[in-house]
């Protein structure tokens, strides 16, 4: 597993520059700042409001990103205790405490919780170990469960190893980009939006 390039940080909005802990340990790959800001680049950079969720938390980095430009809550879901233990102090270090649900979870025993919410999200990112990617299986649930909406994005951060179909279900892959070994995958409804995929390798 690669170490963090810098120090854990919200790049921008209302927490921009708080400086995060990162989760102890070797298992947990935190996600560059490069690709970060790239990623929001594409999907915001701003939100008004919708909620999202963090599926694979580790150190919530992604998810508080998102509240800092502007969601209005977060749902966070890791299934190890240290994770939590961090996400949690990093959403106090943001004062999101508010705006974050946290859960000890796997990722199925998390959506089940969120269908059983009836929640809607407008924003889900799954960046899971990628020893134990099960990206097809996730985004199936995540429609079976009735998860999403039509204006909502998926963001799967993978392995470049893992090719992800174009379609899995009612979403359609919409970007694809490269950054080394790590792949950012986009999804959006099929039935909503033109299917503008763009590969791109950096």
């Amino acid at each position: 597993m690669r170490k963090a390039e810098s120090p854990l940080r919200v790049i921008t909005g209302k927490r921009k520059g708080t400086r995060l802990k990162a989760v102890p340990g070797s298992k947990t790959r935190p996600t560059s700042d490069k690709v970060k800001e790239a990623l929001f680049q594409k999907i915001g950079p701003y939100f008004s409001g919708g909620i999202g969720l963090d599926l694979y938390a580790g150190s919530g980095a992604l998810g508080i990103e998102a509240l800092s430009r502007g969601m209005e809550e977060m749902y966070f879901s890791d299934k190890s205790g240290s994770a939590i233990k961090v996400i949690k102090e990093n959403v106090i270090s943001c004062h999101f405490e508010s705006q974050a649900h946290i859960y000890k979870q796997d990722a199925v025993q998390m959506l089940e919780i969120l269908q059983q919410k009836k929640e809607r999200l407008s924003l889900v990112l799954l960046d899971p170990p990628y020893e134990q990617q099960q990206l097809v299986r996730d985004f199936s649930l995540i429609q079976d469960f009735q998860l999403i909406e039509d204006n909502t994005i998926l963001v799967a951060e993978h392995s470049t190893a893992l090719v992800l179909p174009k379609e899995i279900g009612n979403v359609s892959l919409w970007q694809s980009k490269k950054y080394r070994d790590t792949q950012l995958s986009l999804f959006k409804i099929n039935n909503k939006y033109e299917n503008t995929e763009r590969n791109e390798q950096e």
